[in-house]
Parts: C-alpha cells; structure tokens; sequence
C-alpha cells in the first residue's frame, strides 16, 4: 500500500517555519499532489522548536480517480520519512523523542549551533560535544545531510528556511520538479529574490552530497557519513581562509614565532591593535616574545611553544578587555548598521532607527578616570552600597541612527587615546604581569604546570562581577596553588592545577572551586564582608499610630 511522505519540520522562533511548511503546501498543490500541514507550537524557543509535520502522498490526484488519503496530523516515533532541523541539538532533541529511525528517515539539519541558555551559563566552554550530535545524526537515520545553513543564509541574505526548502528539494524525498519550488519562491521583491538564492546554493550543497554519496557507494568506500563532514571540513578551511586574509601581521615579527602559531597569533595581534593601537600590539608581541623565551630555554622546552600558544589565546582576550571605549566603538560601525538593516530586511524609501540602551555605573566611569580621581569615587560608592542604597548607575538611551547619538558614540570611541591613563587599564596590566611571571615561575618547575597555568587565563572573561570574580579566583590560584612546592611532584602539583581551574570554571558560586582547593591542600578564598541591610516590613504599623 501506498503510504503519504512524512514530514517533520524543527526551526527555532523567527526562523519562518510556517512559512516553510506554506511553501511546501503551495509546492504540492502546484503539482496537484494531496498535502496536509499541522503545527505543534514549543514552550519556547530553547525549551523545545515550534515543529511543522506535513503529508504529501505520492501520487498526483488524476491518478487518484476521485478518491482521497486519509492523512495524519502528527508524527508517529519510527514512521517519520524526513526530519528537517535548522539548528544541529534541536535536530539531536527531535531523534532523541524516537521520531528517527535508521531503516526509514532522511534527516536534513543544519550544522550551526544557536547555543542554548544551560550552555551560555557555564563559566568555561559549555558548548555540547558536535562530534557526539552527528555520531547521533548518522546512527539514527538511513540517509543524512548536514549543512552549514546560517553561512548560506548569510552568503544569500534570506532567512533559513529558502535554504531548508532547497535542501528537502534536492534530497529527492518528494516528487516534484525543481521548477515547482521556485515557481511558488519566484517574485519581484527583494526578499522573493534572496529567497530563491538560498534556495539555490542548498540545493547544489545537498546535490552534490547525494552524488558524492552514490559515487562511494559504488566503490564500497566508507560510511555515509564521511561526505557530510568532508563538506563541513571544507566549509571550515575556507572560513579560515578568509580570516587569515584579513591580517596585517608583519612579517618580521611572525618569523619570529613556529609557523603552527601564527595564523593564531595573527588574530590576535589583529585584535589588539584594532582595540588600542600599534604601540599596544607591539606591547603583546614583546610579553609573548618573552614568554618564547623562557619556555625553549626551559627543561623539556619545546620548539612548538604550546605554552605560548596557549597564552596567546588568552593574553588577546584579557588586553582587550571591554569597557565604555570599546562598547562605543562596536556600536558606532558601519559594519554593524548594514548587519542591523540586512536583519529588519530594511527596503528602499524605509526609515531605521536604532536605539542603544546603557546602563553606566561607577566602576565603568571610574574605569577611565585617573587612578586616585577613580579610588575615591569607588570609595564613595562603596559607603554609599554599605549605608543600604544601591549602587549609582545611569540609564541612558541613545538613538544611534541620529546625529547626536552618532557623534556621542564617536566621541566616546576616541576616548582610546587616554585609556592607558585610566585606573582600569593600570589594574588590568598590573594583573596581567602578575599571570605571565606565574607562567614564567612555573617553566622552572615544568612545561606542563606552565601549560596549565597559562589555561587559566580562561578564568578571566565577561564583564562586571563576573569579569571580577574570574580575577580573584585567577589571583588566589596563582599566589595559592601555582608557588613552588617541594612536597609535591610537578607532575602532582600540575594535576591540581588542572583540576581547581576547571573547578573554577564549572561553578560560579565557587563551592566547587572551595572544595578543590581544600581537596589539594591549598586555602579557600576568604569570605567577603557584605553589608546587612534592614529592611522595614510594611505590614507592622508603627507604634504612634
């Protein structure tokens, strides 16, 4: 017997899923197909995709003689034909409910990760293992494509799904022509036309995946699942490519360093200078040029340099550290109004405007004011914390898209020239040579406690409270857990650090990190003073009434 082809679509909210399944409807009537769409709207976004389940039966209504399918409204576990995903752990989510099946379904996802709030949460690198997902993908499906859909929706500024609708086109699951697709995609609007160049490059993506795969099927070579990660694998050296493109290194200061560092050490000479100045990135390479130094001429030093590949990484990351100067620039680009316009899908003759929320508190401004202006006001906000007001702020909102609100964030990005002046960027260096001469202290023990000291250079990361804290654990770490020890090993003491930094970084409370110190011997951090405040019940009246 004849049965319908079963769809089910996952996209995330904003991603036009309901317009995906219109489209398919429109396909299948344009065919004169029989086809039915039912939606199953999510909790939320994160929580679970709102999904689409469509059947199409197979067989034209003229052949049909009059009579019609019984067609279903939700998916059974196992009976599902295709699985369509827009993002790769909702695709994983869907299989996990038992609606895949290795004997019957065709999953269509998308590679890239819209990272869920349990992820971003994580004080460390949350992100789930890919590799596992597409061991998933591959395990629980007959045939599979995966793609990179948000680099095709960014190549053909459209929305993801004209690029999901050219992947279920080209995998040969439905029969129709390519030429009814973009039939009901065809227009005269810019969208209509962005539409159709997603369309396109997923369906030559997903084409050339289905012959790759009959091609290594004919030659008995390996699994399916090899084409798929060999187009990501590609997709990937060319993004790369193009980064290292865009670097201005020179040449004589990367000679300097092994060739497996420098497309590394690129990005961040890049980023460094971009955020300050030359002198600034000069500041860079003449630390890690140091920290080269020590680590080949160290016992079992390595020609490699994996501990000053390691604090590259880092090292960019802490010195360009954000604040006022740096947030006024990001927004102030031009780059960022074209990426604003091409999301509102903004037309000819229509009016943008964007507005910036701040919310500035003392530590912001204090943190370009010279470094005794700075301590009395963070005094003065301190008293004013412990005397039970909240801490002074200033909400702004500033209209970008007009001229004074320009002309503020310009002004405030020019403030670079006096940031080395400023209490923050004094503190921050100050911390910085403290972490390297730790990385350096610990080449004398062993190359690889220095490796694992220059790891904790993660710890170091947000802003506010949660860029303070990461600074207090890295400062306790160093002064506690990193000094010589001649009771211990290097290979233990290497260990325990190791073990209190990714503590340290699966906890924000800090009771883990607590508990590791306290399991190798080493102090816990002291205990904050907080001020008690007394609050009033309003409920009690007061005795003179």
């Amino acid at each position: 017997m004849t049965q319908p082809v079963s769809i089910l679509l996952c996209a995330l909210g904003g991603e036009g899923g309901g317009v995906l399944a219109n489209w398919l409807i429109d396909v299948a009537r344009l065919a004169d197909y029989p086809a039915q769409a039912t939606s199953i709207p999510g909790v939320a976004q994160r929580t679970g995709a709102t999904t689409y389940y469509l059947e199409i039966y197979p067989i034209p209504r003229l052949q049909l003689n009059g009579q019609l399918p019984v067609l279903g409204l939700n998916p059974l576990p196992g009976r599902l034909d295709a699985l369509v995903s827009s993002e790769l752990l909702e695709t994983a989510r869907q299989i996990a409910n038992g609606l895949a099946s290795n004997d019957r379904t065709c999953v269509i996802s998308s590679s890239s990760r819209a990272l869920t709030t349990a992820e971003k949460m994580v004080m460390g690198d949350g992100r789930r293992d890919e590799t596992a997902l597409l061991d998933v993908i591959a395990e629980n499906s007959l045939r599979h494509h995966v793609l990179d859909m948000a680099h095709l929706c960014q190549e053909a500024g459209t929305m993801v799904s004209a690029v999901m609708l050219g992947a279920i086109a080209a995998s040969g699951l439905l029969p129709f022509a390519r030429t009814h697709y973009e039939t009901v995609l065809a227009g005269n609007s810019a969208s209509a036309k962005a539409s159709l160049r997603g369309f396109s490059l997923a369906f030559e993506r997903v084409s050339k995946q289905r012959e790759q795969t009959q091609y290594l099927d004919q030659l008995l070579a390996p699994p399916p699942t090899l084409p798929t990660l060999s187009t990501t694998e590609s997709d990937f050296a060319e993004l790369t490519a193009n980064i290292g493109t865009q670097t201005r290194v020179p040449q004589q200061v990367l000679s300097e360093f092994p060739p497996s560092l420098h497309h590394l050490f690129s990005l961040a000479y890049q980023r460094v200078h971009q955020y300050q100045n030359e002198a600034y990135a000069q500041l860079m390479v003449d630390r890690l040029k140091k920290l080269k130094h020590i680590e080949t001429a160290a016992p079992g030093g390595s020609a490699a340099c994996p501990v000053t590949t390691e604090a590259t990484r880092w090292l960019a990351l802490w010195m360009a550290y954000d604040d006022i100067i740096q947030v006024a620039h990001l927004k102030s680009r031009s780059q960022r109004w074209d990426r604003v316009s091409q999301e509102v899908k903004l037309q000819d003759g229509e009016l943008l405007k964007v507005y910036d929320h701040f919310k500035p508190g003392v530590p912001e401004l204090a943190a370009m004011l010279p470094m005794s202006w700075a301590q009395a006001l963070l005094k003065w906000d301190r008293q004013r914390v412990a005397n039970g007001k909240e801490a002074w702020s200033m909400p702004i909102k500033l209209a970008r898209h007009s001229v004074l609100g320009m002309l503020s964030l310009r002004f405030l990005s020019l403030l670079r020239v006096f940031r080395p002046y400023g209490h923050r960027y004094i503190t921050e260096q100050a911390l910085i040579e403290e972490w390297l001469e730790g990385i350096a202290s610990a080449c004398a023990v062993s190359t690889d406690l220095a490796l694992e000291v220059a790891r904790c250079g993660q710890l170091i990361k947000g802003y506010g409270s949660t860029n303070e804290r990461g600074k207090d654990n890295l400062l306790h770490i160093l002064k506690t857990v990193c000094v010589p020890d001649t009771s211990k090993t290097a290979a233990e003491q290497t260990a325990a650090v190791s073990q209190i930094r990714k503590a340290a970084l699966q906890d924000e409370a800090g009771q883990l990190l607590d508990q590791a110190l306290s399991l190798h011997g080493a102090p816990v951090r002291p205990v904050k003073a907080q001020p008690i405040l007394w609050m009033k019940n309003p409920r009690i009246k007061s005795s003179s009434s």
